[in-house]
């Protein structure tokens, strides 16, 4: 015998009532008949090959103990196995005891073993079993299988993690064998990838990735749709993971080129990551597969390495260019991704939405100007993303939209994006309007040159520009506009009618003003490119034109149309400039404001114009020009909207003509001669305005009524003044204030306006009239009231004085009638009647 068999005989002699220990009923028994076997063999540092002999001994006893009801006894007998499986020179000769033997306890449906811990450490000695006999193991392919299968769902996350470990070691043992069982792994590695332990789904990932690699290739189609899922995992970790198992397939995996439009999506989405070690890792895998493409090709792409090597001239600044191997690769299956990328945008979820927009300009910026091939398809995609609700997606698309201006020629963009903005059946024309203005601020000017005036036109057609009010509509045509002024500059003085029509009717329809003033800087814009001074400067080179299309639809104008607010917008921001084109400006006017049309549009018609004419020698009147028409204007365009009619939308007409009637008065566009001679229609009209419903209308007319008679009140006639001063004694009981107020300063205008040729005794009424109101329970009617006496004691003091001292008596506010007696005799000598009258 040799020595190493001498001591194993006398070790075994020591074991033998150990092992008759281990079959009592008492667990206490067995568990340190365990601890002693232990302790005679692997503690004792006794030499390899006697613990061969031993372990072949006692190998059976042990498997025997992984049965044990006791769970102390079953850990030491594991813990022995594994500790004798790192000893012996020749593990494999326990494989056919040891495996069936596991496979008994773990491999089955129903788990023999109860306990979590006790499951992890047979796991812990079957994957040190796997690295230590390595391909001996091929024998036992059916019972690893269904070992790993059962421990990859296991519950207890440990094992699960150990179960991966051991899959990933086995497959590397016996690659050729592994592969006739491994899509049997598959179905229970996709049961356990969404585990809510980040470390479990890390480890499942990788054990996929090596049972993919190891496998057959058709697994992976139900693998991918699993990883791409993980792509949008919150751990950073997972991610990496999916980012190095895809890498791995792309470089290593046999069947490789057959999943390249499958693989390559989920790698370039790494790209975007937003950690960047998992970006730099990414790119490097991705570098490195286009390049072992490349070479793998050579002979196919001979011609593009040697000529095509330089990058766009328009290539975005600050983006390293992908290599040919990488740009090849998404080129050629670029249909693929594209079709995936359409498909993610419609995913109810929006994680998936927003991987797909990201990978979009990915793969754009690789395929360059072949993206040219997909443009049609590509752009249905882009519209339908920018009215995403979700802001991120909108904007990553609008950044692939610039991409396509980038490379694709204009020629070829353009023939589909204005078709598609020009059609009023699509449901989203702002969305087209988004992709086109992120395309053109990604072209250049001399390549958009040839082609403004075809852009332009579209944008101002009226089924483009005017159709619709939306916020999003409307600021998408204010980008395009600004898109081609950034790009194009002075060029685009060639359209600049174009782009002002747009630029108005984004002003006209806003109901931001924060919009309204971008259009108003783009108008500004517009002016600076074409070295002009001021915005009226550009509608000076404009105003015709800008009316005459105002004038082609003003007869099929309404409370709804764009136009009327189109005017509004010219006519204001015009400045002086509007006053030299009053004579074609009046037609509209008159058009617009005849009784016959849409009241709600005079309305607005009338409000504009008072804003005018309060200062009309820097707007309408600024040449003179509006005051050569006035007197036109007032006969045949604002009288005529005077006239009453029943009903409230009637009644505010009439209150916006008379208030541009009095900023017409105020501003100073009509002489006093030409009021002289409208003044018989006129008169009439503003003295009906004040028995008006509204307290407005009638403000309006006393303002008006005091107006004229500044201006031309000694020229009228003393039976017009004697009609005037009768109505506005009326408004003396006003229930408004203000109306009052206004009518006792209308009185007192009234007095001065009278001359010598006028008959005094019509004041008796008058004064009569007054007199009562200085019993009006307000003080400050009160004073106002004997402000108008006391100037009417400069007209005829005498018949004042008789008239107070009559109703002296009868007055409560005696105090004001001493007042107004005190002032008489101290500015008239009564014994004589002298005054500007004689009664």
């Amino acid at each position: 015998m040799t020595p190493d068999e001498c001591v194993s005989a006398e070790v075994l002699k020591s074991l033998a009532r150990h092992f008759n220990c281990l079959n009592e009923d008492t667990k206490t028994n067995r568990k340190m008949a365990l601890e002693a076997i232990k302790k005679e063999t692997i503690d004792k540092g006794l030499s390899s090959g006697v613990l061969q002999e031993v372990f072949s001994c006692v190998l059976k006893s042990l498997l025997k103990c992984l049965s044990d009801p006791m769970e102390r006894c079953r850990e030491t007998a594991i813990r022995i196995l594994g500790e004798f499986i790192c000893c012996v020179p020749r593990p494999e000769e326990s494989l056919p005891y040891m495996i069936p033997c596991l496979a008994q306890r773990l491999g089955r449906e129903e788990t023999l073993e109860p306990a979590e811990e006790l499951r992890l450490s047979i796991m812990d000695v079957l994957t040190l079993t796997v690295e230590v006999c390595g391909s001996h193991l091929v024998p036992y392919l059916d019972d690893m299988i269904n070992i790993l299968q059962r421990a990859i769902v296991d519950p207890f996350p440990a094992v699960k993690r150990e179960s991966c470990k051991c899959t990933v070691n086995f497959a590397k043992c016996i690659p050729e064998n592994f592969h006739t069982q491994a899509d049997s792994l598959v179905k229970p590695l996709m049961q356990t990838i969404n585990h809510q332990r980040s470390t479990v789904r890390v480890s499942v990932i990788e054990a996929t990735g090596t049972v993919i690699q190891y496998g057959p290739a058709k697994s992976l189609d139900d693998v991918l749709p699993r990883l791409a899922e993980r792509l949008l995992d919150d751990s950073p970790q997972v991610r990496k993971a999916v980012t190095v198992v895809v890498g791995d397939w792309l470089l290593h995996m046999g069947d490789r080129y057959s999943y390249f439009n499958k693989l390559l999506p989920l790698l370039l989405c790494g790209l975007n990551d937003e950690i960047p070690e998992i970006r730099l890792l990414a790119a490097d895998l991705w570098r490195q597969t286009g390049a072992q493409w490349e070479k793998e090709n050579e002979d196919n792409i001979k011609d593009k390495m040697d000529f095509l090597l330089s990058p766009p001239p328009l290539y975005p600044a600050g983006v390293e260019r992908p290599g040919l191997g990488c740009r090849e690769l998404v080129v050629r299956n670029m249909s693929w991704m594209v079709a995936g990328i359409t498909r993610d945008m419609t995913d109810w979820l929006v994680g998936p939405q927003i991987k797909a927009s990201q990978l979009l300009s990915v793969v754009l910026l690789h395929a360059e100007d072949r993206c040219t091939e997909h443009l049609h398809r590509l752009l249905a995609t882009l519209y339908q993303a920018c009215s995403h609700t979700e802001r991120e997606v909108a904007t990553n698309c609008l950044e692939a939209a610039k991409l396509l201006g980038t490379f694709v020629p204009p020629e070829a963009f353009l023939k589909l994006l204005l078709e598609q903005v020009e059609n009023n059946s699509f449901s989203c024309t702002w969305a087209a309007l988004a992709v086109l203005s992120a395309v053109l601020g990604g072209c250049s000017g001399p390549l958009l040159r040839p082609h403004l005036q075809q852009i332009a036109d579209t944008l101002s057609q009226p089924n483009v520009c005017q159709v619709y009010q939306r916020v999003e509509h409307l600021n998408q045509l204010l980008s395009c506009v600004d898109a081609l002024l950034y790009q194009c500059g002075p060029d685009c003085g060639l359209v600049s009618l174009q782009l002002l029509q747009v630029l108005v009717t984004v002003q006209s329809l806003s109901t931001e003003p924060l919009l309204s003033d971008k259009a108003l800087e783009s108008v500004q814009c517009l002016c600076k490119v074409q070295n002009l001074a001021s915005v009226p400067e550009l509608y000076k080179c404009h105003m015709d034109r800008l009316l005459a299309w105002l004038a082609a639809t003003v007869s099929n104008w309404s409370s709804y149309s764009p136009q009327r607010l189109q005017l509004q917008v010219i006519a204001t921001q015009s400045g002086p400039v509007i006053g030299e084109f009053v004579p074609q400006l009046m037609p509209l006017l008159q058009s617009c404001l005849h009784p016959d049309r849409d009241p709600e549009m005079r309305l607005v018609i009338f409000t504009m114009l008072a804003k005018l004419l309060l200062d009309a020698a820097n707007t309408l009147d600024s040449h003179k020009c509006f005051s050569a028409e006035a007197e036109t204007f007032l006969h045949e365009t604002l009288l005529p909207n005077l006239v009453w009619h029943g009903g409230r939308t009637l009644g505010a007409i009439r209150t916006a003509a008379l208030c541009c009637l009095l900023a017409l008065l105020h501003g100073g566009a009509i002489t006093p001669t030409q009021l002289l001679c409208v003044e018989e229609k006129l008169t009439p009209q503003v003295l009906s305005a004040l028995d008006e419903d509204s307290h407005m209308a009638r403000l309006f007319a006393c303002r008006s009524l005091y107006t004229m008679l500044r201006l031309i009140g000694p020229g009228l006639h003393p039976e017009t003044l004697n009609k005037i001063y009768p109505e506005v004694l009326k408004r003396l009981d006003d229930s408004n204030e203000e109306v009052r107020a206004m009518a006792l300063r209308t009185l007192d205008v009234w007095l001065s306006s009278l001359t010598k040729e006028y008959n005094p005794q019509h004041l008796e009424f008058l004064f009569q009239q007054l007199l009562l109101h200085l019993d009006d329970p307000h003080t400050a009617v009160q004073e106002q009231v004997l402000e108008v006496l006391k100037k009417g004691s400069l007209v005829c003091p005498a018949l004042l004085k008789r008239e107070v001292e009559l109703m002296v008596d009868k007055h409560r506010s005696r105090f004001y009638c001493d007042q107004l007696l005190q002032h008489i005799n101290n500015n008239s000598n009564c014994t004589s009647s002298s005054g500007k009258y004689k009664v």
